[in-house]
């Protein structure tokens, strides 16, 4: 017998997640219980911190900048999947502020974009974030609000699944950041410095009508640091290892305008989940990571020695690092602080590489002839400003993408500008399509410059409002967001539109 359409989709949504959850389907809105619930466990793990400014000491220099508990990155969050996770944060910012828990397809009120799915924290008021944590994986918090992601609002959140089927000895959590503030002026500086250039910003035309500005570096933020963990490379973060055993690295990117080549010198990766979810395993020499992704790789500690863990910004000079030490090796020189490993040029891991580990994906075909609903979206730069826009239109202005409960959508990007575009759905994980039928569950996908294009599905199951856009903040800030918007239900008798 040929499934319905409904059975098809609850099987879709588990079989993304059977490894992450152990059966909790990951579409499946009954697992995202409201607010009030805690879960399938009942327990409630509780933090409490404060968003304000601080002062940032890197290797003697002291930054004005702003943070979570006086920390860049902010406090590291753990919490078992299926608990409740309720953070109380104040704000002791001097402007409003929210909190995003970015790649966590939670309740749309605990969403944390202000003025879509919450009012703004004001100035000394307190909120209280609180759900039921849906999936294990590796994420990030950070703030929603301006440009205050490319200060220090952010941190690391990791939840661990109930049953841990990947096999390894220790785990290291690496950030990767690019910093400027309180270095060259503030974030709202720089971008009032892009606005002064006008189409400087390597862009194409509005609405994608031809390709225009200037190349290179044009249009780039410059960034004098970058960051391991809020290191710089002098005062590297050392991940000490032993011979024999396998190391998992948490590798995320929630730098605000820098895409990350990643790679650990005498060292092979093997790639093991993409976006918090879990891939069939493959094996590379390096990452590409767009702001807001997240791989978990396992390195072979097989070589003894101290090793460069090295992150380079794309299309711009400067590193960012940390070491690999073994133990013994305390007597072996590091590598110098821009040395640049040969695994940055091997094998650099694909879309293409990466299969959902459940082997699930939408048909192509049978039962279901395609998606209910696509949006063929065009991302492009303004000639003459400094604007961003998702088929010509600009966020707040910009009107809603419409979708029904229930639907499969497709969305299609095609880049018409000279600029990486790692564009964020908010609420869901989607399905790359990457012609293999198999590709990887994720959350945010970096769209290539020059003509790129890229296609992700996606079950609407999250009713609410959700916010679209790309992780490069600057061009968020400048436009480049729409919200897609729940309008009713599709009626699964008729295959008609309901409400």
């Amino acid at each position: 017998m040929k499934p319905t359409r409904r059975q098809f989709l609850k099987l879709a949504g588990l079989g993304a997640g059977a490894l992450a959850l152990g059966g909790c389907g990951v579409f499946s809105r009954e697992t995202l219980p409201s607010p009030s619930r805690a879960g399938g466990t009942g327990s409630i793990r509780e933090y409490a911190f404060e968003a304000a400014p601080m002062d940032f000491e890197l290797d003697g220099r002291v930054f004005p900048t702003w943070g979570y508990d006086g920390g860049v990155p902010g406090p590291g969050l753990r919490i078992p999947e299926g608990d409740t996770l309720r953070v109380r944060l104040k704000n002791g910012l001097p402007a409003d502020t929210t909190i995003h828990w970015h790649g966590l397809p939670i309740v749309n009120e605990m969403d944390g974009v202000p003025n879509v799915t919450q009012p703004p924290i004001a100035r000394g008021e307190k909120f209280v974030y609180e759900f039921a944590v849906p999936t294990s994986g590796s994420y990030i918090y950070h703030s929603h609000v301006g440009l205050q992601l490319d200060r220090g609002l952010y941190g690391p959140l990791i939840v661990e699944p109930r049953n841990e089927d990947l096999a390894y000895d220790r785990e290291y959590l690496l950030m990767l950041d690019d910093w400027l503030d309180g270095a060259n002026g503030t974030p709202e500086d720089a971008l009032q410095g892009l606005r002064a250039t006008g189409d400087g910003m390597g862009g194409g035309m509005m609405g994608g009508g031809g390709m225009g500005g200037m190349g290179g570096e044009s249009g780039l933020v410059e960034y004098p640091l970058y960051l391991v963990n809020g290191r710089t490379p002098e005062n590297p973060e050392v991940l000490e290892v032993r011979r024999g055993e396998y190391v998992r690295l948490r590798v995320m990117n929630p730098a605000s305008s820098t895409v990350f080549r990643f790679a650990v010198a005498g060292h092979r990766l093997t790639v093991t989940h993409a976006d918090g979810l879990p891939v069939e395993h493959v094996e590379v020499d390096a990452l590409r990571v767009g702001m807001g992704e997240r791989y978990d790789v396992l390195v072979a500690a097989d070589n003894p020695g101290v090793w460069q863990v090295a992150a380079t910004p794309e299309e711009r000079s400067g590193m960012a690092r940390a070491l690999l030490r073994y133990g013994g090796s305390g007597a072996s020189s590091p590598p110098p602080a821009g040395g640049r490993p040969r695994e940055l040029d091997g094998r650099l891991l694909t879309y293409g590489d990466l299969r959902n580990a459940a082997g699930e994906s939408f048909p192509e075909g049978g039962v279901l002839s395609g998606p209910d609903r696509t949006h063929e979206l065009t991302l492009s730069g303004g000639m003459g400003a400094y604007a961003w826009a998702i088929d010509g239109q600009l966020y707040p202005e910009a009107e809603p993408l419409e979708v029904r409960e229930g639907e499969w959508v497709r969305f299609v990007m095609r880049n018409r500008s000279m600029m990486w575009h790692p564009m964020h759905l908010h609420g869901h994980f989607f399905q790359v399509e990457n012609g293999t039928g198999r590709g990887p569950f994720k959350d945010t996908v970096l769209v290539e410059p020059h003509m790129g294009e890229l296609a992700f599905d996606f079950v609407a199951d999250n009713p609410g409002q959700w916010f679209f856009h790309c992780h490069n903040a600057y061009h968020m800030e400048a436009g480049m967001a729409r919200v897609i918007s729940y309008t009713g239900a599709r009626d699964e008798r008729s295959g008609r539109e309901s409400g």
